[in-house]
């Protein structure tokens, strides 16, 4: 039977936060809320499932290239 509902990321699968418009990576859940950690590191941020989605594969990789370009011009 096919469900209406639309699935989120997992644990440790990437995800974006629309309401913020960041992509990061699932860290869990805690209190009914998301945990996502941005790509580029750092803290979690929370997230309402409802705001939870996969990123596409364009909005995955800007965002990838974007940490990538970030560390070239600092010399890491």
């Amino acid at each position: 039977m096919a469900s209406n509902q639309q699935t989120r990321p997992g644990i440790g699968e990437s995800a974006k936060d629309t309401t913020k418009g960041c992509v990061g990576v699932v860290m869990g859940e805690v209190g009914g809320r998301v945990q996502i950690r941005p790509i580029r590191g750092g803290t979690e941020g929370d997230a309402m499932p409802d705001n939870v989605g996969t990123p596409s594969a364009r909005e995955e990789l800007s965002a990838r290239l974007a940490i990538r370009n970030a560390n070239t011009r600092a010399g890491l």
